[in-house]
């Protein structure tokens, strides 16, 4: 049986990432801090869900814990590593930097020098389309510059692959960092726009609308990002395995790839398709561009099809409609239980 290890498994992306996994048959051990940042309640009941297969485990505990991570990771046995868990959120990175810090770049540190003693074959970490910051040359591809970041959060996800190109040399460990870009879905985190908006939608209260909707995002199904993630697996960074454009590093086994749907969608254009899967209109409050944002992104995701023969390919609509549904679901019919209940 093949063996995962995954951190940031009671997260939105690992959560999945997991679910995905063990359906396929794999044996996952999870790790996760359980942080506050938002509901832990929703983290737990991911883990819950994750539980119910027999062949997952987790430990619960906080990247910056050096010798938790690396015995969890010596205990698991992992054929290959993904490092999902970090200090998410670009606006919160204004406020508290510090725990970007503590968990983005010395949790990160501490995953690296766990794989170097266990030496899996194969590391991949996520990075985020915010690295790109201030670039405007889009659709955004690999190869482009990426210096100017607009937040401390994208800048600990550069310095993350920074870090990950000189551990990959250094050690001759096959790392891969995945770009990814404005991911959603169900089970999505309460602080994304999907859920502040479909939640406000709902109650008939007002959404902020910054940059008074003139921003554009290439929005990516929870799905086909974790597809995307799992047939990296076999694309192991090495000289055997370059494609055409590739980004591979002329001097380690390394590479970035993009995983995006390759489509730009306008703010407002996302909103009318919550308004169209609640059936309600959005009170919509204008506001200005918020410290740290970027007004665009838009990924060139063709490295990913050559590596992996796959492009993440859900229809905005249906995406946004699938959540609505989870949502409704979720909070808005079990909470009618819970008060027929009572």
């Amino acid at each position: 049986m093949k063996r995962a290890f995954i951190t940031g498994t009671a997260g939105f992306i690992g959560f999945h990432l997991a679910e995905l996994l063990l359906q396929e048959g794999w044996q996952v051990a999870g790790f996760d801090g359980m942080t506050d940042y938002y509901d832990v309640t929703l983290k737990r009941q991911r883990h819950d869900m994750l539980h119910q297969h027999a062949h997952f485990t987790a430990t619960e505990a906080m990247l910056e814990d050096a010798s938790a991570l690396s015995h969890a990771v010596t205990d698991a046995r992992p054929d290959v590593i993904v490092h999902l868990a970090a200090q998410a959120g670009v606006r919160y990175s204004i406020e508290n930097p510090r725990a970007y810090v503590d968990a983005n770049i010395i949790g990160t540190f501490n995953l690296m020098e766990a794989a170097r003693e266990a030496q899996p074959k194969h590391l991949l970490m996520a990075s985020t389309s915010s690295v790109y910051g201030a670039n405007t040359d889009m659709p955004y591809a690999e190869a482009h510059k990426a210096d100017t970041q607009m937040s401390f959060y994208a800048a600990t996800k550069k310095a993350n692959e920074a870090m990950a190109h000189s551990w990959a040399h250094i050690h001759d460990l096959p790392i891969t960092m995945f770009r990814f870009f404005t991911v959603y879905g169900p089970w999505g985190r309460p602080d994304m726009a999907l859920f502040k908006f479909t939640r406000a939608i709902l109650e008939g209260s007002p959404i902020d609308v910054y940059n008074h909707g003139e921003m554009w995002r290439d929005f990516t199904y929870v799905d086909d990002l974790v597809r995307g993630v799992r047939l990296l697996f076999d694309a192991v960074p090495a000289e055997t395995s370059r494609v055409e454009g590739d980004s591979l590093s002329p001097v380690a086994p390394f590479r970035v790839v993009n995983i995006g749907n390759s489509t730009k969608v306008r703010l407002e254009d996302f909103i009318d398709q919550i308004e169209a899967a609640t059936g309600l209109s959005a009170t919509r409050n204008y506001m200005e561009m918020q410290q740290g944002d970027v007004p665009a992104t838009w990924a060139d995701s063709s490295l990913l099809m050559r590596l992996t023969g796959y492009r993440p390919a859900t229809d905005i609509g249906e995406g946004v409609a699938r959540f609505v549904r989870w949502y409704r679901d979720h909070y808005v019919q079990g909470s009618d239980k819970a008060q027929r209940r009572g």
